[in-house]
């Protein structure tokens, strides 16, 4: 006897063999037992995940000779000659190679014959969306009213393609891609009753391959058994699949999360000596990178179908999720840019490395100053240093921090409260309208843990609750030490940075109009021809 494919071999006969699809099982179950069918079925959805195996089920519960019902015996001759293809009432017609009107005629000329032996004709139609708009058209009112011992399933894998006409006609049923899960357990199932040996990480590899495609994975594992010579090892399926073992994702996360940048070139170099897809490679790293998170969130529910729940546990703990997700958001853009890379080493090389270089600084590596006076100077920072000069301060644990980094104290700047404050603000690096209300204050003065501001009256809307908080924080962050901020309403008694802001821009106005009404040329200008000048329109250069 000649072999059998496993994709044939396992085909569902019934309902209850059906791995996933209940939304769509349920409904025609409890159609078919309470004897509501429709006339007209559609099935959508990719390839291999159930369309035609559904019809076929549905055609033989419509068709038992024993009763119509959701449970069809299998025994009868109707139903074994549905599952062995030869039923005389089952028309399927493939619409890929009968496009034309023709071919639509005819089918619809023999639907007003009852049927031969069965309780009703059924028309199967694969891939109705290549059928042409007259085909379409010649079928509608058919569709719509067969006569009463006609059914009509459609199946398609690109339902935008279908007129809305037809649409309306049919009951829509959308077959989703399975979960891996399932076909990993369907796959488990199956090399049990084949007595074949295999690896939990071999059939995680074949399923997740399907993308969701029962078929595919059937085929798939048809071919790993031939590959492996009647046994699914792991190394030999992702030989077979062309996809790389977890520990070298592993490895050049470890790396990664070691910030060694010779350790990411070694694994990618090793990886180059396998010939293997860098595009493939990229997309287990983001899985990877997933499952990591997933473990940062919920240890327990780590999947282990991989065999490597245990360092992807120890991964989770080493780097910090928001390096997770950065590594995770990096390799989604990169896996994007990669196809218009000649080179696909080099991308995936320049994927890691931007990893590397836009990885957040190491808490360890932070630096914290020191204040001179331990008791007495608590809220004051250390003495200010020119922002233009490039000395640098040492540190004990030979760590450098720039001088422009130091905090500033108000009380021992050589400059204006007014211009210091200004400084301050934008250090503090506010936004929204808690920049607005700082930069409309003016710096009264600073005792103990309380900083006072002035409020100009005309500005007191910008004022709440929630404003004086960030801004609060945003001080106490700067000077490095708690801060109580107190902000009064009262007519500031020198500028503050807005209103400074606003001179300077009136100042820089007007000598640019002064500049303009001066100049040789533009006099020239007015006295030949009595021109004059609009100064709005006049615009400061810088």
């Amino acid at each position: 006897m000649s072999y059998q494919v496993l994709a044939r071999k396992w085909r569902p006969r019934t309902f209850s063999e059906m791995v996933g699809q209940e939304h769509v099982l349920r409904a025609l179950i409890n159609a078919l037992d309470n004897d509501r069918v429709h006339h007209a079925f559609l099935f959508t959805g990719t390839r291999g995940v159930g369309k035609t195996t559904i019809a076929r089920i549905l055609a033989k519960s419509l068709n038992c000779e024993v009763a119509m019902s959701s449970t069809p015996c299998g025994q009868c001759s109707a139903c074994r000659e549905i599952d062995e293809g030869r039923f005389v009432d089952l028309l399927e017609l493939d619409a890929a190679s009968h496009t034309g009107i023709d071919n639509m005629r005819e089918v619809l000329d023999n639907a007003q014959y009852a049927p031969t032996c069965g309780r009703y004709k059924v028309y199967l139609i694969d891939e109705v969306h290549m059928l042409s708009k007259p085909a379409f058209n010649s079928m509608l009112k058919t569709l719509e009213e067969p006569p009463p011992h006609v059914k009509f399933i459609l199946a398609t894998t690109d339902p935008q393609k279908i007129p809305v006409t037809v649409l309306s006609r049919c009951l829509q049923f959308n077959l989703k891609r399975l979960p891996w899960e399932f076909i990993n357990k369907h796959l488990e199932h199956i090399l049990m009753h084949e007595a074949t040996e295999s690896e939990p990480a071999a059939r995680a590899a074949i399923a997740r391959a399907a993308d969701g495609s029962m078929r595919d994975a059937l085929s798939l594992l048809d071919q790993a058994i031939a590959y492996g010579g009647g046994k699914l090892n792991d190394a030999e399926v992702r030989a077979m699949l062309g996809s790389i073992a977890q520990e070298h994702v592993i490895s050049l996360l470890q790396a990664l999360a070691r910030n060694d940048a010779h350790a990411v070139l070694e694994c990618i170099h090793s990886l180059a000596e396998q010939a293997v897809d860098f595009s493939g490679v990229l997309a287990e790293l983001i899985s990877t990178l997933h499952r990591i998170a997933y473990a940062q969130v919920l240890p327990t529910a780590v999947d282990d179908s991989l065999g490597d729940a245990e360092p992807i546990l120890n991964l989770a703990k080493q780097i910090p999720a928001e390096d997770v997700q950065l590594f995770y958001q990096i390799g989604v853009i990169g896996r994007r840019d990669l196809p218009l890379i000649p080179d696909a080493r080099s991308g995936f090389e320049m994927v890691l490395l931007r990893m590397l270089a836009f990885r957040p600084a190491d808490d360890k590596t932070a630096v914290s100053v020191p204040y001179v006076k331990a008791a007495a100077s608590a809220l004051t920072p250390a003495p200010k240093v020119s922002s233009k000069s490039s000395v640098t301060l040492a540190m004990s644990d030979n760590v450098s921090l720039r001088a422009s980094e130091v905090p500033v104290s108000l009380s021992e700047s050589n400059e204006s409260p007014a211009q210091d404050w200004a400084s301050i603000v934008n250090a503090l690096k506010l936004t929204a309208i808690a920049r607005e209300l700082a930069v409309n204050c003016e710096f009264k003065h600073r005792s103990g843990a309380s900083v006072q501001l002035v409020l100009d009256s005309a500005h007191a809307h910008l004022r709440s609750k929630k404003v004086e908080e960030r801004i609060e924080q945003a001080l106490q962050q700067y000077y490095a030490a708690p801060v109580k901020l107190v902000i009064n309403i009262d007519k500031p008694a020198q500028e503050t940075p807005a209103s400074t802001r606003i001179r300077q821009q009136d100042e820089r106005q007007q000598a640019a109009i002064e500049a303009i009404m001066d100049d040789a040329n533009i006099k020239n200008l007015r006295e030949t021809f009595n021109a004059s000048i609009n100064p709005d329109s006049i615009q400061p250069a810088d």
